[in-house]
């Protein structure tokens, strides 16, 4: 028996005024023919020597009762589900609006009914699918206010943000988990996601650089990186640059860049579409040492105002790239002889 508190108060075991302790102690409990254990909260009458319980702690008990027959079971637990709907900033009743249940299923799965497998595995969806989320409420857009809709929109679009760069992010490291080892093609660098967006954003926030497209970009993500290894003997991203057609690449640059800490803007160039890369709302670039900067300024000094033509003429005279052979990783120690110093 555990001591949660100590209070004078009128004991509902003895009718009398007395000190009564509120405890919790561990009980065993057969529930739906399965024996579970759970920590219970009860008052304590030293004078009687006996445990009782108000309103109050007889629903709390109940309900950590069936969490804990929850999860002995592998279903969500009445908290793990209130969770889930806190997250999204739903009330119960639209959630279960969105999911075609009864207007009071959700409240019952917050407290004390255990849902069945079928609407444990939604929940789960729900919980791990913002997407799924956003379609649920377009479908019954006409169903709620539209402050509502409004506001869970924006919830869901927050979270499905963030769930969708976690997913780039993973996409990114699992391509570059094989180069882990091999300084030759990192730089000596352990590649840094934060610092590859902070130089973008470098990039793109410098009145001197012209016309920042991706081909352009992605190149002058390369002559930063060769510089600084050059100067430095390690590199400033990690990233690891195939020598491709246009010139060096980055491994998995198209999931690089469609982060959402990375601020684009499509543009129609008549046979396709080109994306011009914008500066971040705020100028602060806390991944990049006054170091990387300087090397980034050398760089926009030479490339900012050249077009992409004119950078990929050059980076195809770079020992580098002549000593790659096409769709190879080019090696970081054909930097000593790069063209700029």
């Amino acid at each position: 028996m555990k001591i949660l508190s100590i209070e004078r108060k009128l004991c509902l075991c003895c009718m009398e005024e007395h000190e009564v302790q509120r405890v919790t102690i561990v009980e065993n409990n057969i529930f739906k023919g399965v024996s579970v254990e759970y920590s219970a909260e009860y008052f304590y009458c030293d004078s009687a020597d006996e445990l009782y319980a108000d309103e109050r702690q007889i629903s709390l008990n109940d309900i950590a009762m069936k969490n804990s027959y929850r999860e002995k079971m592998g279903l969500l637990t009445s908290h793990q589900i209130a969770a889930i709907r806190v997250k999204y900033g739903i009330s119960q009743s639209d959630l279960c609006l969105l999911l075609g249940w009864g207007g009071k299923t959700i409240t019952r799965y917050e407290t004390h009914q255990v849902q069945d497998i079928a609407h444990d595995t939604i929940l789960r969806k729900l919980d791990s699918d913002p997407e799924w989320f956003l379609q649920l409420l377009e479908a019954e857009k006409d169903s709620l206010s539209a402050a509502s809709y409004a506001k869970y929109t924006e919830t869901g679009a927050i979270l499905f943000e963030k769930g969708h760069d976690m997913y780039l992010k993973t996409t990114i490291m699992s391509k570059y988990a094989r180069f882990f080892h091999n300084p030759e093609a990192t730089g000596g660098k352990k590649l840094s996601l934060d610092a590859v967006v902070d130089m973008i954003h470098y990039y793109a926030g410098s009145p001197k650089v012209k016309n920042l497209f991706l081909v352009k970009l992605l190149k002058m993500l390369w002559y930063a990186d060769a510089l600084s290894y050059k100067r430095r003997e390690y590199a400033i991203s990690g990233l690891v640059y195939r020598a491709l057609p246009m010139g060096a690449v980055p491994v998995a640059y198209e999931s690089i860049v469609d982060l959402s800490t990375v601020h684009c803007e499509e543009i129609d160039m008549g046979d396709g579409i080109g994306y011009r890369f914008l500066p971040a709302p705020a100028k602060e670039y806390p991944y990049l040492t006054v170091e990387d900067k300087g090397i980034l300024d050398a760089v926009i000094k030479r490339f900012g105002s050249m077009s992409k033509n004119e950078i990929v003429e050059i980076m195809h005279q770079e020992d580098a790239y002549l000593e790659t052979a096409p769709y190879d990783i080019i090696q970081f120690k054909y930097t000593k002889t790069l063209s700029m110093s």
